[in-house]
């Protein structure tokens, strides 16, 4: 059976960092039958999680500049987002980036992988989830379930489910 995983990356304490945990929830509520997991995001974690996958829907926050709650997809086979590898900018140090990074190059990559990112504004410890992230996990969990609807096939298409194109995080940007 094709194991189809919604790997939910951020620090619950860590305000925006908590994104990818509110869409966690929001999918579980909507889906009981997806395969939702969790993680802080450590890379060893992240590897981990996308073992045996042959689909794999990664979110987490991203720091670009864009408005907060902006939703970003990107096919991690045939696009490149700006993963920041800078060590110690993420809030997850050896992060997604690095994990992304190494299965591509072991070939442990899924053969459907697509990353969502939702801008986020604040990663203060201990601060609360912003409004404008708040919007972009509802719009991130809506935009999932669709593409996870039993009649709908999972692609690594470039653009998103309602067809408007995505432009690539800036060079800067990051996942955190």
């Amino acid at each position: 059976m094709e194991r189809r995983i919604v790997l939910c990356i951020g620090n619950p304490d860590r305000g925006d960092d908590s994104i990818g945990r509110r869409v966690a929830a929001l999918l579980r509520s909507a889906m009981a039958e997806l395969e939702v997991v969790e993680c802080i995001g450590e890379a060893t974690l992240v590897l981990d999680a996308l073992e045996g996958a042959l689909v794999a829907i990664i979110v987490d926050a991203s720091l670009s500049g864009a408005a907060p709650g902006t939703v970003r997809r990107f096919d991690l086979h045939g696009e490149r987002p700006a993963l920041s590898g800078d060590i110690g900018w993420s809030s997850h140090g050896f992060g997604l980036a690095e994990a992304i990074g190494l299965a591509r190059a072991l070939g442990g990559l899924p053969p459907v992988c697509v990353l969502f990112a939702i801008e986020g504004v604040s990663f203060a410890p201990g601060a609360a989830l912003s409004a404008g992230a708040a919007a972009g996990a509802a719009e991130a969990a809506r935009l999932i379930l669709a593409e996870c609807a039993p009649d709908r096939q999972l692609s690594g298409q470039a653009s998103s489910f309602d067809g408007k194109i995505d432009r690539p995080c800036p060079r800067d940007g990051k996942t955190l």
